[in-house]
């Protein structure tokens, strides 16, 4: 069997079709029995749609009156045509001779706006006498329809025609699970069957539509409106799954599927169709109802792997398929996006040879089957054991479907979907796989732009975050980052880690206001005044309070949240200030953990006098720091508090010893509705901790000699070796001697040691930095100091401190 399975049976397709619109006619009349006339097009015509026009209340326009199938948007059709247009539904009304297009014909037709592809072919079937309305089908066909097809359609042409009883008019009773609603009055006809699961007795029922949405749950009584207002109907069918409240126990979950009317000859537009519990539905559902959630679903997918998600849930169960493979066209090759099931022993041997990587000979021209699909744009079906390459043929033993997906003018990819047991395809299968193909494939190109601007944030994001964190003495730091999952926004949270004089380190967290380009720009400028202010040398409150002049001075309408922690990581103590921030977690070595209540200022940006109170920490070794943004601990279903006590609880459950683990474990399941920065900080201690004094130079004629002193004496007791000794006596004098004689205000030298490394270091109150001389002249007197300091040292250097400076230089007290 190639392109479908054909009908089983002796009699002709017309015979049968005849015989089934016969069993429809001689059941008892229901709503949906025009539409049930209308799907036997579907499955003896092979047509994807079908629907009825007739005159509505101005004899001048044909309107939809019911339809079958595909959504007839797939198509192009409209809900309304003029009576005296060109169009093939005008035509066959007017003249009362029906209408045959094919291909050809649909070409050159200025009303047959857009079909799928170039073999589709349309009828159009007067309802008896000119002027009664035409029915119209749709159909994938090359060759236009076919005798049998013809006879099919004339067949159901004449039994719409006919006077067919509609239950919710000539009865005068409705089925028992059936409305029928008056869109212009409200009046609402309603089963028996709907009464009682609405609750209602028949004698307390008034008629009227807002006593039943009066039952609905809050939260879904949007979507009802939806559906029972005329103005945001469209013709045709829907379906909507809603909540009412009971008197006792949870809401019942119903299922409406429901149809507009339009009105005419003297009647109104009517919602007609059935309620039913939803509990107690079949699993399976109609075509037309997959497509509309498939539609549904891929309306909101917004990257490639939403696509293929969406894909998967919409035909492989309701399918009943084995397998489905989703593949992007890249160029002449293609890529594999989605395997469902994944496992790699699902899907035949040749695949596995580039698992996650690429097709199997992934040109296309190695299967020239694929190819032949993908350049005709056609889907093409093998019934059992098709005789196949092995990449694909294995694919499905008992069946296999390729669908090309079309994408604004081009091939975007292609889905393939495999039977194992001999799959019967069904007549109507193949427009049901024609309009999921169509949807896919314009879905892949939009979830290709959104993954590629996606890119193009991320990329504008990490650029303004730190690109690593550096490696800290006593410490280890790890930060995260997730931007937020809603659209294309960009976050201005933002996180770093910065290493400062004297073993401190600055850990730092911040959230500009809003979710755009300016948040963002605002939060890469935020950072880098903040690190310039803390490299400086200023106290963490000094810091914070410049970072919010800056921000007052930008004039702009956005503020910021900012914590701010100074660690010394040799004496094991911090201080932390916040502005509007969220408190910082601190994990004990013990396991307990401490929200930390430090006192607050406010959010950067707002208040000119702001003050920024600071709180000592003490950290024991082994005690981690935690600073993250609001968005992982606040959202619209979690306040603040019980999203920092959720927190605190996480961050006590895991081990420490592995800080990349527990970044990412605090990061599960948090909420994406906003961006989430996370900056974690374990302090280990030093091993070997640094020997440091000072000593105050005054001003005074003796003042080198007292720093040459001091530095003999403190390097004799540290046990410096002589050579060293005699080195940094050296640079000291002319780093004392520069600071006094080219500043003013207090001079300050510091002496360390650490693991055989002597650091001298010389502080004053000028910002100007000494500089090397590019040459000195034999008569010069002045400018050899800063040439001797490097010449007796590893190295040196200049950093802000305070507003002023230090100038230092490193020295190797190998033993």
């Amino acid at each position: 069997m190639s392109e479908g399975a054909a009908i089983s049976g002796t009699r002709t397709v017309p015979e049968r079709a005849g015989a089934a619109l016969a069993s429809l006619l001689a059941s008892p009349p229901t709503a949906d029995r025009l539409r049930r006339v209308l799907e036997q097009a579907l499955v003896f015509a092979g047509a994807s749609f079908a629907g009825v026009y007739t005159p509505g209340d101005d004899p001048a326009q044909l309107l939809l009156a019911e339809s079958a199938g595909l959504p007839r948007t797939l198509y192009g059709l409209r809900d309304g045509y003029a009576a005296t247009g060109a169009s093939p539904v005008a035509q066959a009304h007017r003249t009362g001779r029906p209408q045959w297009l094919g291909p050809a014909e649909l070409a050159g037709c200025p009303d047959a706006r857009r079909t799928p592809s170039s073999d589709f072919s349309l009828a159009a079937l007067p309802l008896g006498p000119a002027g009664g309305g035409c029915l119209l089908a749709v159909g994938e066909r090359p060759g236009g329809f076919g005798g049998d097809e013809r006879a099919c359609l004339e067949l159901i042409a004449h039994t719409v025609a006919a006077p067919v009883p509609d239950a919710a008019r000539d009865t005068g009773e409705l089925p028992e699970n059936a409305f029928s609603l008056a869109m212009d009055t409200g009046r609402v006809e309603v089963g028996d069957a709907i009464l009682r699961l609405f609750g209602i007795d028949r004698e307390d029922f008034d008629g009227r539509v807002e006593s039943l949405l009066g039952r609905t749950v809050p939260e879904d009584l949007p979507a009802m409106m939806s559906v029972v207002e005329a103005d945001h109907m469209s013709i045709g069918e829907r379906e909507l799954e809603f909540r009412i409240l009971q008197p006792a126990g949870p809401p019942r979950w119903l299922r409406l599927r429901g149809r507009l009317l339009p009105g005419g000859r003297g009647r109104s537009a009517r919602l007609v169709g059935t309620v039913t519990d939803a509990s107690t539905e079949r699993s399976g559902v109609t075509d037309v109802a997959r497509v509309q959630r498939l539609a549904a679903a891929l309306a909101t997918a917004g990257t490639v792997k939403d696509v293929g998600r969406a894909v998967v849930a919409a035909l492989r169960k309701p399918l009943q398929a084995d397998r489905i493979a989703l593949a992007e066209l890249e160029n002449d090759r293609l890529v594999v996006t989605v395997l469902d099931p994944p496992q790699p022993e699902a899907w035949p041997d040749v695949w596995r040879s580039e698992w996650r990587t690429e097709w199997p000979d992934a040109p296309v021209r190695a299967m020239p089957t694929l190819a032949t699909a993908l350049r005709e744009g056609r889907i093409r079906i093998w019934s059992a054991g098709p005789a196949l390459e092995p990449a694909l043929a294995d694919v499905g033993r008992g069946g296999l479907a390729v669908l090309p997906l079309p994408a604004g003018g081009r091939m975007a990819g292609a889905c393939l979907i495999g039977w194992d047991r001999p799959h019967d395809f069904a007549p109507d299968e193949r427009a049901l796989l024609t309009a999921c193909a169509a949807l896919t494939g314009q879905a892949l190109l939009r979830a290709h732009a959104f993954d590629a601007e996606h890119e193009l944030v991320g990329m504008l994001q990490r650029s303004l975050l730190p690109r690593r964190l550096p490696r800290l003495p006593g410490a280890v730091a790890v930060a995260r980052y997730l931007p937020t999952t809603a659209g294309l926004e960009v976050g201005g949270d933002w996180y770093d880690v910065i290493p400062l004089a004297d073993n401190h380190v600055a850990l730092v967290i911040g959230d500009v206001q809003g979710h755009n380009a300016g948040a963002a720009t605002l939060m890469g400028q935020m950072r880098t005044a903040l690190r310039a202010y803390a490299v400086e040398g200023h106290t963490p409150d000094v810091v914070v309070a410049h970072a919010n002049r800056l921000l007052l001075d930008m004039e702009t309408d956005l503020f910021a949240t900012c914590a701010y922690v100074d660690v010394d990581v040799e004496e094991g103590t911090a201080w932390c200030v916040r502005a509007g921030h969220v408190q910082p977690v601190l994990r004990h070595p013990d396991g307990t953990t401490e929200i930390v209540q430090a006192e607050g200022g406010p959010p950067l940006g707002v208040l000119g006098q702001a003050e920024f109170p600071m709180t000592p920490l003490r950290l024991q070794p082994g005690t981690v720091i935690a600073l993250t943004t609001d968005g992982l601990v606040e959202s619209a279903e979690t306040d603040l508090d019980a999203g920092m006590d959720r927190l605190a609880r996480e961050l006590a459950a895991a081990d420490p010893a592995h800080l990349g683990l527990v970044a990412d474990a605090l990061l599960t399941g948090a909420h994406r509705g906003d961006d989430v920065a996370l900056l974690l900080m374990r302090y280990d201690g030093m091993a070997v901790r640094p020997l440091r004094e000072s000593w105050t130079v005054w001003r005074v004629p003796e003042a080198v000699r007292h720093a040459r002193r001091f530095t003999r004496r403190t390097l004799r007791t540290w046990n410096v070796p002589r050579d060293t000794v005699d080195a940094a006596l050296l640079v000291v004098s002319e780093l004392v001697t520069n600071a006094l004689v080219h500043t003013g205000g207090p001079v300050r030298l510091d002496l360390g040691l650490v693991n055989h490394r002597l650091r001298l270091a010389v502080a004053d109150s000028s910002p100007r930095s000494p500089v090397k001389p590019a040459s000195i002249g034999w008569e010069a007197t002045g400018g050899r100091g800063i040439l001797l300091v490097e010449a007796v040292s590893a190295a040196w250097g200049t950093i802000p401190v305070s507003g002023g400076k230090q100038v230092w230089a490193d020295l190797v007290a190998d033993g």
